[in-house]
């Protein structure tokens, strides 16, 4: 008899059986280990190209690499995975689509640009709680040389960054789902809608972001009945420092003030003196904040409850070049001992 998530308003669901975390892992690039939870990453690559041909096999790489590397840890072989969700920034998801060609699970490509982690887990908790699978991977990963290349301008050219422009992570970061286990659960999820108030600057994405963010933010308090005092931390996708701060201001205006306890997984992977201007981006950088430093402290109890919001920027270069603005999205997903 499959189990039943429950509606609990118009755009979050409650877990009655809420899935467990029950393993995660990471992979970061140079820099990224280079900063403040360098230690705290399982494997630091030595350079970008991770004994590849390109940026992009290399992305590809993380990802495979990652997955077997969460399978190990949970003693899993890649045959008890019912399922892999993934997904990056890539053009057609090719770092997932690539992976999974290797890896030969069932296979769920997602684009949610930088709110793929929280989306894959909100999909995955509901695969999981609805009784459709026992065991499913969620996988997301990003890669710095790849998105420059794709989005911006090769690094080759050498042009000037805006101080509000953020530095796209090289990391991958994969969790593994099951009905029953030990680990922190999902207990709730709010879908975020597509919000898009006019910014085209794509070297202002914190600005593009934040209302989406504040919008699913005080959807998920408005549905189901929270406030921010429940969570020991409420952590936005990658809005960067720019992009938290309106995000901050936005939910007060919107009556819903944070508390001391809201942050950014952009503001946190770099140390100030990395050089990366606003922070971190990318969907690789809450994937490996999360399955790295903050469920790593989860498991050592020193938060209790938290409010994963991933949030991303559904552009793409065609988009950008016919002069579109930046159509938004954000995802929450709670995570509770």
């Amino acid at each position: 008899m499959p189990r039943v998530c429950k509606r609990t308003g118009q755009q979050s669901i409650y877990f009655e059986n809420p899935p467990v975390i029950t393993n995660w892992a990471n992979i970061v690039g140079p820099m990224e280990g280079q900063g403040p939870y360098g230690k705290e990453f399982d494997w630091v690559l030595e350079d970008y190209l991770f004994g590849e041909q390109s940026w992009e096999k290399a992305e590809a790489k993380m990802l495979r690499e990652t997955v077997k590397l969460v399978a190990g840890k949970a003693n899993l072989s890649l045959a008890d995975i019912e399922v892999f969700l993934a997904g990056d920034l890539l053009n057609q998801i090719i770092s997932a689509n690539f992976a999974a060609r290797e890896l030969k699970i069932p296979f769920l490509g997602l684009y949610g640009a930088c709110s793929t982690m929280a989306e894959g887990i909100a999909l995955g908790a509901m695969l999981v709680d609805g009784g459709f699978y026992s065991t499913l991977t969620v996988g997301v990963t990003s890669h710095h040389y790849t998105a420059e290349r794709q989005f911006r301008f090769p690094t080759e050219q050498g042009s000037q960054r805006l101080p509000s422009s953020q530095w796209t992570v090289t990391g991958c970061g994969c969790l593994i789902i099951q009905r029953d286990g030990v680990g922190p659960r999902v207990t709730a999820a709010t879908i975020g809608k597509v919000i898009d108030l006019g910014q085209s600057d794509v070297n202002d994405m914190g600005a593009a972001m934040a209302p989406a963010a504040a919008d699913t933010i005080v959807a998920h308090f408005r549905d189901t009945g929270r406030d921010p005092n429940y969570y020991d931390l409420i952590i936005t996708g990658d809005l960067g420092k720019y992009g938290l701060a309106l995000m901050e201001s936005l939910c007060q205006k919107l009556n819903c003030p944070l508390g001391q306890h809201v942050s950014d997984c952009g503001v946190l992977i770099y140390d100030i003196d990395q050089d990366v201007h606003a922070g971190g981006s990318g969907c690789g950088c809450s994937a490996v904040m999360l399955c790295g430093p903050l469920l790593n402290r989860m498991q050592a109890k020193e938060f209790n409850r938290i409010l994963l919001v991933g949030t991303g920027a559904l552009m793409s270069t065609t988009s950008s070049l016919q002069g579109e603005t930046i159509p938004c999205i954000a995802h929450a997903v709670a995570i509770e001992n």
